[in-house]
Protein backbone atom coordinates (compact mmCIF):
# COMPACT_ATOMS: atom_id res chain seq x y z
CA UNK A 1 0.00 0.00 0.00
CA UNK A 2 1.22 3.67 -0.81
CA UNK A 3 2.20 5.73 2.02
CA UNK A 4 -0.57 8.46 0.68
CA UNK A 5 -3.05 5.54 0.88
CA UNK A 6 -1.94 4.31 4.30
CA UNK A 7 -2.15 7.41 6.12
CA UNK A 8 -5.90 8.08 4.44
CA UNK A 9 -6.63 4.72 5.93
CA UNK A 10 -5.45 5.89 9.52
CA UNK A 11 -6.99 8.85 9.47
CA UNK A 12 -10.17 7.10 8.87
CA UNK A 13 -9.51 4.51 11.65
CA UNK A 14 -8.91 7.38 14.11
CA UNK A 15 -12.19 8.98 12.79
CA UNK A 16 -13.87 5.76 13.74
CA UNK A 17 -12.32 5.98 17.10
CA UNK A 18 -13.51 9.53 17.52
CA UNK A 19 -17.23 8.80 16.64
CA UNK A 20 -17.34 5.39 18.40
CA UNK A 21 -16.50 7.29 21.71
CA UNK A 22 -18.70 10.01 20.64
CA UNK A 23 -21.58 7.89 19.85
CA UNK A 24 -21.49 4.92 23.07
CA UNK A 25 -19.38 7.03 25.99
CA UNK A 26 -20.26 10.67 25.35
CA UNK A 27 -19.18 11.70 28.58
CA UNK A 28 -15.73 10.47 28.72
CA UNK A 29 -16.08 11.57 25.04
CA UNK A 30 -15.83 15.50 26.40
CA UNK A 31 -13.51 14.14 28.97
CA UNK A 32 -10.81 13.51 26.37
CA UNK A 33 -11.61 16.93 24.54
CA UNK A 34 -9.85 18.36 27.57
CA UNK A 35 -6.14 16.39 26.85
CA UNK A 36 -3.58 18.49 25.41
CA UNK A 37 -3.51 16.96 21.83
CA UNK A 38 -0.58 14.92 21.97
CA UNK A 39 -2.37 12.62 24.51
CA UNK A 40 -6.06 12.25 22.35
CA UNK A 41 -4.82 10.25 19.49
CA UNK A 42 -3.61 7.22 21.84
CA UNK A 43 -7.06 8.59 24.41
CA UNK A 44 -9.70 7.92 21.74
CA UNK A 45 -7.86 4.47 20.14
CA UNK A 46 -8.21 3.43 23.76
CA UNK A 47 -12.06 4.54 24.48
CA UNK A 48 -12.57 2.77 21.40
CA UNK A 49 -10.98 -0.34 22.07
CA UNK A 50 -13.25 -0.36 25.44
CA UNK A 51 -16.62 0.62 23.35
CA UNK A 52 -16.11 -2.36 21.03
CA UNK A 53 -15.42 -4.65 24.05
CA UNK A 54 -18.06 -3.57 26.75
CA UNK A 55 -20.57 -3.57 23.74
CA UNK A 56 -20.02 -7.16 22.70
CA UNK A 57 -22.39 -8.91 24.58
CA UNK A 58 -24.82 -6.56 24.11
CA UNK A 59 -25.26 -6.02 20.49
CA UNK A 60 -24.68 -10.18 19.65
CA UNK A 61 -27.85 -11.69 19.36
CA UNK A 62 -26.53 -14.36 20.49
CA UNK A 63 -24.16 -14.57 24.42
CA UNK A 64 -21.85 -16.78 22.35
CA UNK A 65 -21.59 -14.44 19.34
CA UNK A 66 -20.59 -12.14 21.48
CA UNK A 67 -17.84 -14.11 23.57
CA UNK A 68 -16.62 -14.75 20.36
CA UNK A 69 -16.44 -11.05 19.81
CA UNK A 70 -14.49 -10.70 22.95
CA UNK A 71 -12.11 -13.80 22.07
CA UNK A 72 -11.58 -12.23 18.84
CA UNK A 73 -10.19 -9.20 20.49
CA UNK A 74 -8.25 -11.01 23.06
CA UNK A 75 -6.21 -12.72 19.93
CA UNK A 76 -6.21 -8.85 18.34
CA UNK A 77 -4.34 -7.76 20.84
CA UNK A 78 -1.71 -10.46 20.62
CA UNK A 79 -1.42 -9.67 16.73
CA UNK A 80 -1.25 -5.83 17.33
CA UNK A 81 1.66 -6.25 19.64
CA UNK A 82 3.01 -9.08 17.19
CA UNK A 83 3.03 -5.83 14.85
CA UNK A 84 0.31 -7.85 12.30
CA UNK A 85 -1.90 -5.98 10.44
CA UNK A 86 -5.50 -6.15 10.98
CA UNK A 87 -8.46 -4.81 9.48
CA UNK A 88 -10.48 -3.24 11.52
CA UNK A 89 -10.41 0.56 12.00
CA UNK A 90 -10.57 0.62 16.06
CA UNK A 91 -7.97 -2.58 15.73
CA UNK A 92 -5.82 -0.54 13.08
CA UNK A 93 -6.39 2.86 15.40
CA UNK A 94 -4.86 0.93 18.68
CA UNK A 95 -1.94 -0.64 16.44
CA UNK A 96 -0.76 2.78 15.61
CA UNK A 97 -0.59 4.36 18.87
CA UNK A 98 1.13 0.95 20.25
CA UNK A 99 3.81 1.52 17.94
CA UNK A 100 4.09 5.38 18.86
CA UNK A 101 3.81 5.13 22.43
CA UNK A 102 5.08 1.86 23.98
CA UNK A 103 2.63 1.17 26.51
CA UNK A 104 1.74 -2.27 28.45
CA UNK A 105 0.07 -4.89 26.68
CA UNK A 106 -0.94 -6.58 29.80
CA UNK A 107 -3.43 -3.66 30.60
CA UNK A 108 -5.08 -4.13 27.62
CA UNK A 109 -5.09 -8.11 28.09
CA UNK A 110 -6.10 -7.82 31.40
CA UNK A 111 -9.57 -5.75 30.10
CA UNK A 112 -10.44 -8.17 27.98
CA UNK A 113 -10.01 -11.19 30.17
CA UNK A 114 -12.09 -9.49 32.53
CA UNK A 115 -14.92 -8.98 30.28
CA UNK A 116 -14.14 -13.07 28.58
CA UNK A 117 -14.63 -14.02 32.51
CA UNK A 118 -17.58 -12.03 32.89
CA UNK A 119 -19.35 -12.98 30.04
CA UNK A 120 -18.48 -16.75 30.72
CA UNK A 121 -21.05 -16.56 33.70
CA UNK A 122 -23.62 -19.17 34.21
CA UNK A 123 -26.74 -16.72 33.96
CA UNK A 124 -28.28 -18.23 37.37
CA UNK A 125 -24.20 -17.22 38.85
CA UNK A 126 -24.19 -13.71 40.74
CA UNK A 127 -20.98 -11.83 42.57
CA UNK A 128 -20.40 -13.06 46.05
CA UNK A 129 -19.21 -9.21 47.41
CA UNK A 130 -18.53 -5.85 46.29
CA UNK A 131 -15.03 -6.64 46.39
CA UNK A 132 -15.53 -8.73 43.31
CA UNK A 133 -17.24 -5.82 41.26
CA UNK A 134 -14.46 -3.45 42.44
CA UNK A 135 -11.71 -5.79 41.21
CA UNK A 136 -14.19 -5.86 37.48
CA UNK A 137 -14.09 -2.04 37.44
CA UNK A 138 -10.44 -1.85 38.31
CA UNK A 139 -9.51 -4.72 35.45
CA UNK A 140 -11.91 -3.19 33.11
CA UNK A 141 -12.14 0.81 33.95
CA UNK A 142 -8.72 1.40 35.48
CA UNK A 143 -6.87 -0.34 33.07
CA UNK A 144 -7.71 2.22 29.89
CA UNK A 145 -6.90 5.28 32.86
CA UNK A 146 -3.50 3.73 33.39
CA UNK A 147 -2.47 3.13 29.84
CA UNK A 148 -3.53 6.57 28.86
CA UNK A 149 -1.40 7.69 31.38
CA UNK A 150 1.56 5.60 30.09
CA UNK A 151 0.73 7.06 26.42
CA UNK A 152 1.54 10.25 27.95
CA UNK A 153 4.82 9.33 29.32
CA UNK A 154 3.79 10.33 32.78
CA UNK A 155 5.25 7.64 35.13
CA UNK A 156 3.91 8.35 38.59
CA UNK A 157 2.33 6.30 41.61
CA UNK A 158 0.13 8.53 43.25
CA UNK A 159 -1.39 9.06 39.34
CA UNK A 160 -1.68 5.43 39.34
CA UNK A 161 -3.37 5.10 42.68
CA UNK A 162 -5.57 8.31 41.85
CA UNK A 163 -6.50 6.45 38.13
CA UNK A 164 -6.93 2.90 40.39
CA UNK A 165 -9.78 4.88 42.88
CA UNK A 166 -11.74 6.61 39.92
CA UNK A 167 -11.49 3.64 37.25
CA UNK A 168 -13.33 1.73 40.51
CA UNK A 169 -15.56 4.20 40.90
CA UNK A 170 -16.73 4.48 37.86
CA UNK A 171 -17.05 0.99 36.97
CA UNK A 172 -19.38 1.22 39.89
CA UNK A 173 -21.59 3.45 39.07
CA UNK A 174 -21.70 2.50 35.33
CA UNK A 175 -23.15 -1.28 36.82
CA UNK A 176 -25.53 1.09 38.51
CA UNK A 177 -26.58 3.18 35.71
CA UNK A 178 -27.30 0.08 33.61
CA UNK A 179 -29.02 -2.04 36.03
CA UNK A 180 -32.24 -1.38 34.43
CA UNK A 181 -31.06 -2.89 31.29
CA UNK A 182 -29.59 -5.77 33.05
CA UNK A 183 -32.67 -6.57 34.52
CA UNK A 184 -34.44 -6.24 31.21
CA UNK A 185 -32.46 -8.89 29.92
CA UNK A 186 -32.16 -11.28 33.06
CA UNK A 187 -33.37 -11.14 36.98
CA UNK A 188 -30.70 -13.63 37.39
CA UNK A 189 -27.71 -12.28 36.94
CA UNK A 190 -27.63 -8.54 38.45
CA UNK A 191 -24.54 -7.11 39.01
CA UNK A 192 -25.91 -6.53 42.78
CA UNK A 193 -23.92 -8.83 45.01
CA UNK A 194 -25.09 -11.56 46.62
CA UNK A 195 -23.98 -10.09 50.12
CA UNK A 196 -25.98 -6.75 49.43
CA UNK A 197 -28.85 -8.65 48.42
CA UNK A 198 -29.33 -10.80 51.48
CA UNK A 199 -28.57 -7.72 53.47
CA UNK A 200 -31.55 -5.94 51.54
CA UNK A 201 -34.13 -8.78 51.46
CA UNK A 202 -33.67 -8.53 47.71
CA UNK A 203 -32.48 -11.99 47.60
CA UNK A 204 -34.79 -15.31 47.33
CA UNK A 205 -34.17 -19.02 46.66
CA UNK A 206 -36.28 -20.57 43.58
CA UNK A 207 -35.40 -24.12 42.76
CA UNK A 208 -32.62 -24.37 44.73
CA UNK A 209 -31.30 -21.19 42.52
CA UNK A 210 -30.66 -17.38 44.27
CA UNK A 211 -32.49 -14.92 42.57
CA UNK A 212 -32.18 -10.71 42.83
CA UNK A 213 -35.83 -9.72 43.12
CA UNK A 214 -36.80 -5.74 42.46
CA UNK A 215 -39.98 -5.93 43.48
CA UNK A 216 -39.04 -3.32 46.55
CA UNK A 217 -38.25 -0.20 45.34
CA UNK A 218 -36.95 0.41 48.57
CA UNK A 219 -34.89 -2.35 49.34
CA UNK A 220 -33.34 -1.85 45.72
CA UNK A 221 -32.62 1.73 46.69
CA UNK A 222 -30.93 0.81 49.82
CA UNK A 223 -29.17 -1.88 48.34
CA UNK A 224 -27.61 0.80 45.40
CA UNK A 225 -26.60 3.07 48.24
CA UNK A 226 -24.85 0.70 49.52
CA UNK A 227 -22.90 0.21 46.66
CA UNK A 228 -22.53 4.12 45.58
CA UNK A 229 -21.31 4.66 48.76
CA UNK A 230 -18.19 2.62 48.18
CA UNK A 231 -17.66 4.33 44.66
CA UNK A 232 -18.34 7.41 46.71
CA UNK A 233 -15.09 6.32 48.85
CA UNK A 234 -13.15 5.86 46.13
CA UNK A 235 -13.96 9.51 44.08
CA UNK A 236 -12.79 10.75 48.32
CA UNK A 237 -9.29 8.92 47.86
CA UNK A 238 -8.36 9.58 44.58
CA UNK A 239 -8.85 13.37 45.67
CA UNK A 240 -6.60 12.91 48.74
CA UNK A 241 -3.60 11.98 46.28
CA UNK A 242 -4.33 15.37 44.14
CA UNK A 243 -1.27 17.15 45.79
CA UNK A 244 0.83 14.40 45.17
CA UNK A 245 -0.05 14.02 41.29
CA UNK A 246 1.73 15.45 38.62
CA UNK A 247 0.32 18.72 36.76
CA UNK A 248 0.32 16.28 33.33
CA UNK A 249 -2.00 13.80 35.07
CA UNK A 250 -5.01 15.68 36.04
CA UNK A 251 -6.24 16.07 32.39
CA UNK A 252 -6.16 12.03 32.21
CA UNK A 253 -8.23 11.97 35.88
CA UNK A 254 -11.15 14.19 35.14
CA UNK A 255 -13.47 10.61 34.45
CA UNK A 256 -13.67 11.41 38.01
CA UNK A 257 -16.02 14.46 37.16
CA UNK A 258 -18.98 11.69 35.73
CA UNK A 259 -18.15 9.98 38.18
CA UNK A 260 -19.19 12.62 40.72
CA UNK A 261 -21.70 13.69 38.31
CA UNK A 262 -23.41 10.41 38.41
CA UNK A 263 -22.99 10.21 42.26
CA UNK A 264 -24.79 13.33 42.42
CA UNK A 265 -27.67 12.51 40.25
CA UNK A 266 -28.34 9.03 42.13
CA UNK A 267 -28.57 11.27 45.19
CA UNK A 268 -31.13 13.41 43.88
CA UNK A 269 -33.62 10.62 42.85
CA UNK A 270 -32.75 8.80 46.07
CA UNK A 271 -30.68 6.44 44.67
CA UNK A 272 -33.90 4.85 42.58
CA UNK A 273 -31.70 3.88 39.36
CA UNK A 274 -35.32 3.42 37.42
CA UNK A 275 -36.26 6.96 38.12
CA UNK A 276 -36.37 8.62 34.43
CA UNK A 277 -34.34 11.26 35.31
CA UNK A 278 -31.34 9.73 35.04
CA UNK A 279 -30.92 8.58 31.38
CA UNK A 280 -31.69 12.46 30.54
CA UNK A 281 -28.93 14.52 29.17
CA UNK A 282 -25.67 13.88 30.69
CA UNK A 283 -26.02 11.43 33.51
CA UNK A 284 -29.19 13.26 34.42
CA UNK A 285 -28.30 16.66 34.12
CA UNK A 286 -28.15 18.92 31.11
CA UNK A 287 -25.47 18.46 28.81
CA UNK A 288 -24.58 22.47 28.96
CA UNK A 289 -24.15 22.34 32.65
CA UNK A 290 -22.03 18.68 32.42
CA UNK A 291 -19.96 20.69 30.22
CA UNK A 292 -19.63 23.35 32.62
CA UNK A 293 -18.98 21.48 35.14
CA UNK A 294 -15.86 19.81 33.31
CA UNK A 295 -14.69 22.94 31.98
CA UNK A 296 -14.31 24.56 35.27
CA UNK A 297 -12.44 21.33 36.62
CA UNK A 298 -10.36 21.41 33.75
CA UNK A 299 -9.25 24.95 34.55
CA UNK A 300 -8.61 24.96 37.85
CA UNK A 301 -6.43 21.79 37.58
CA UNK A 302 -8.76 19.58 39.41
CA UNK A 303 -10.44 16.23 39.01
Amino acid sequence: MSGSGASTNLRTAFSHCVQQVRSYDYHHYLCLLELPPNMRKAAFALRAFNVETSRAMDIASDPRIGLMRLVWWQEAIDKIFANKLIEHPTARALSAVVSEFKFSKAWLKRSVEARINDASREVTEMPETIDELEKYAEDTASTILYTTLQSGGIRSTAADHAASHIGKASGLLLLLKSLPYHASKSRHSLYIPRKVAAKHGLLVEMGGQSEVRLDSREKLCDAVFEMASVANIHLQKARELAGTVPVEAIPVLLPAVPAQVMLDTLSQVQFDVFDPRIPRGVLGISPFWYQLKLKWSSWRGRY
